[in-house]
């Protein structure tokens, strides 16, 4: 009896302390993160483009003879000037000549032919169709003439210009194909002058013609000159790999530049192609994959949004944004890493 008793209230202890529910947390554990913002505000931003290459002038030229032959001579050596007309290189021209006496002789017996099928048809003995022959052969027999002539005339190497002999790039006694370079000059004394830049493909579609770039070589230290981007090529140079862009040199040629003299320049440009574009800083910047990247901004300084932008360029500290950004009002500058879309932020100085 006394077992029973005793063993009534550990029962209705046990039935009790099962019936009661277990305590739910209800605190809330969401983290806030303190970050850094600046303001956006879009602004005009140029992009700098800093490339090298040489110096030449705007009309090269490598000149050839038109026929295969043996080099003669050479008159003139790399460096020397040459005046308009000077004659420059010859063929040796026994070979020519001889092209040349035989199309003569052609030419007379076709004109002698000619002459007795004339008198042969006056007299009605020759037929139509033979005078007719007779004088086609005497034309073609003319035009040969004309065209060995021809050729002859450019077995000699005249310059084209007054400048200077940039490179000979073969010697007295060489055979020559026709259309081989024999001579590479310019006009340097009236040319303009050129530095003529490789860039990459991304440069090369921010930079637009009439852009203003300084210019500057190792031979005339802590000088600089002005000049004018007046051409870009519209192919991928197959040697360099790089696209080709000339920085025209405003003024008179400076003493001190030859051509293929190393130089640099450094152009300024309208980044974006309307001029205007966001700056922002590298460390703001997440992602970044050629032309893509994600930034963190919030337009209600308690919230962060993960949001794709489009990268125009870069400078020196900051990167140029120009697409991606038009709703937003403040940028995230500091603590992005720690951060995801929606994720609740706290602004700090």
């Amino acid at each position: 009896m006394k077992n029973s008793i005793l063993l009534l209230p550990l029962s209705l202890l046990l039935f009790s302390c099962g019936s009661k529910k277990p305590v739910t947390a209800t605190t809330d554990t969401t983290d806030v993160i303190p970050v850094k913002v600046m303001s956006l505000e879009k602004q005009g931003s140029t992009l700098s483009i800093h490339a090298s290459g040489q110096f030449t002038t705007d009309d090269e030229v490598n000149l050839s003879f038109k026929t295969n032959g043996i080099i003669n001579s050479i008159q003139v050596k790399e460096g020397d000037p040459v005046h308009s007309g000077q004659v420059l290189a010859t063929l040796n021209l026994t070979e020519i000549d001889a092209q040349v006496q035989q199309s003569q002789l052609a030419l007379e017996k076709a004109q002698r032919d000619y002459q007795r099928t004339l008198n042969l048809h006056n007299d009605s003995v020759a037929t139509l169709e033979q005078l007719q022959n007779s004088k086609t052969a005497l034309d073609l027999a003319r035009q040969q003439l004309n065209t060995v002539q021809f050729n002859r005339s450019y077995s000699t190497i005249r310059a084209t210009k007054d400048g200077y002999v940039l490179r000979k790039l073969a010697n007295p006694g060489q055979f020559v194909n026709a259309g081989t370079a024999v001579l590479q000059i310019n006009g340097a004394r009236n040319a303009h002058w050129i530095l003529r830049i490789g860039v990459t493909d991304k440069e090369w579609a921010q930079v637009k013609t009439g852009d203003q770039a300084t210019v500057e070589t190792p031979s005339l230290p802590g000088e600089t000159f002005p000049g004018t981007v007046t051409r870009k090529s519209e192919g991928i140079d197959a040697a360099s790999g790089t696209f080709v862009i000339d920085v025209q040199l405003s003024g008179s040629k400076p003493a001190a530049i030859a051509t293929g003299m190393f130089g640099r320049c450094h152009i300024s440009t309208g980044g974006t192609g309307g001029g205007t574009a966001w700056s922002i800083p590298y460390a703001a910047l997440l992602d970044g994959n050629g032309s893509n990247g994600y930034v963190f901004v919030t337009n209600d300084n308690k919230t962060a949004r993960r949001i794709p932008v489009t990268i125009a360029g870069m400078e020196k500290d900051q990167v140029l944004i120009s697409h991606g950004m038009e709703q937003a009002k403040s940028l995230i500058i500091s603590g992005s890493a720690y951060l995801k879309d929606q994720s609740s932020i706290r602004i700090i100085q």
